[in-house]
């Protein structure tokens, strides 16, 4: 936000959501580039978080929820993956999925491991992103799957 005044509730929603899928993009980003959380985190703070390009404006993000999910997916990468994959059909391991997918699946994971956020609003925000790299596909009733299936995992207690 470029004044001083405080967001409100809808605005810091949005800034939620814009690092949730900022994540995502990072993530991916990481991995098809070979490159370190530092780096590409400083890079979308920097030059993606509320930029315009061609009268286009990026949505500010939660800096802090984007860092901490980016840090966290690396970090917890291995569980993350695991229980991905026990979400996972037979014979198909997250190494085969759609990089923009597993990329969702690891911010997905690491905000259902490590942060507060009931599961619920994990699984409708990720599928919310699935929608927007998806639009046509049926991958956002597929997240919706293996999402509840590892939210179940994850976090029994609020099920």
């Amino acid at each position: 936000m470029s004044d001083d005044r405080k967001p409100t509730l809808a605005e810091k929603r949005q800034m939620k959501s814009a690092a949730r899928l900022y994540a995502v993009q990072a993530l991916f980003q990481m991995e098809a580039a070979g490159q370190t959380v530092d780096k590409v985190a400083r890079e979308f703070e920097n030059f993606r978080f509320g930029a315009v390009y061609d009268e286009d404006e990026m949505a500010e993000g939660d800096t802090g929820l984007f860092r901490k999910t980016v840090e966290d997916a690396v970090n917890w990468q291995a569980k993350i993956d695991q229980m991905t994959d026990r979400a996972l059909v037979a014979k198909w391991p997250i190494d085969r999925i759609d990089p923009v997918l597993r990329a969702l699946f690891r911010a997905a994971g690491a905000e259902l491991l490590t942060q507060g956020t009931p599961p619920k609003v994990v699984i409708t925000e990720f599928v919310d992103i699935a929608r927007a790299f998806f639009p046509d596909g049926k991958e956002p009733k597929f997240v919706n799957a293996v999402l509840d299936h590892m939210a179940r995992e994850a976090r029994p207690e609020a099920f």
